[in-house]
């Protein structure tokens, strides 16, 4: 097998240093670049599409799981953390490697021979990644922005800002006032971790942001019309006109 191409993500320069110390006695990888923050790794991992990140998850300005999320494709990945027990049964839930801080060389060989067992055997890892991202995102509270990656570009965008979410195939459009943002999500994911008191679901296809509504009109016996700021409107399905009303306070 060649050279395990590997790429070293963590904001920590004593963490990086431990890390480059213990891969020193394998020699089956070979490590391409370090990065000391997520916009950074983001950078080199679609670049230089390498075969391992060994990926710290909490960083300032851009998680490890954000991180994920603007991948074009996902390699394997280990995971470090200082997490609380909840992740840690979401990453085992998951099957994926994944190192708590402090950890031993021992406990770090096991995790790399987990990787080398794994690309032998020709498993991929990938979509129990992108299973972890969803199960941690769902289960820790509400996200205050957006990030969209389009082509080398990362736009950060504050949830305050979006108006409406509308879904796309298997994408969804966030639109603010200044412009459209495209992104692989799904709405159901973005229901529960958008804040509840000011987003809401208004359809199967549309959330909406409460702060931005000019006026509801109905038309016809049971349809409802949301007019929002900027000139668009949403249709109201039947079943979540009752929920709005309560949370508009009406």
């Amino acid at each position: 097998m060649n050279k395990l191409r590997t790429i070293i993500v963590e904001d920590e320069a004593p963490a990086r240093e431990l890390v480059k110390a213990y891969l020193k006695s394998h020699e089956n990888i070979e490590l391409i670049t370090e990065c000391d923050n997520g916009f950074c790794g983001v950078k080199a991992i679609n670049e230089n599409k390498p075969d391992l990140v060994l990926l710290d998850i909490q960083m300032p300005k851009l998680t490890g799981f954000e991180l994920i999320e603007l991948l074009d494709e996902i390699p394997e990945i280990i995971f470090t953390t200082a997490y609380d027990q909840y992740a840690i049964k979401a990453f085992e839930l998951s099957a994926v490697d994944y190192l708590m801080k402090p950890f031993s060389k021992a406990r770090f060989d096991e995790a790399i021979e987990k990787v080398f067992s794994r690309l032998k055997d020709k498993k991929q890892s990938s979509g129990n990644v992108r299973q972890l991202v969803e199960k941690v995102k769902e289960n820790t509270g509400t996200v205050e922005r957006v990030f969209v990656k389009t082509g080398t570009k990362i736009d950060v965008v504050p949830v305050s800002e979006i108006i409406r979410i509308e879904a796309q195939d298997d994408y969804v459009e966030f639109i603010t006032e200044s412009r459209k943002y495209l992104k692989k999500e799904t709405m159901n994911t973005l229901e529960v971790s958008l804040p509840n008191n000011t987003f809401i679901r208004v359809h199967r296809s549309h959330i909406i942001n409460v702060n931005f509504i000019k006026k509801i009109e109905k038309y016809g016996k049971e349809s409802h019309m949301i007019i929002l700021n900027d000139g668009s409107n949403v249709n109201v399905s039947k079943s979540r006109i009752g929920e709005l009303k309560q949370q508009l306070g009406f």
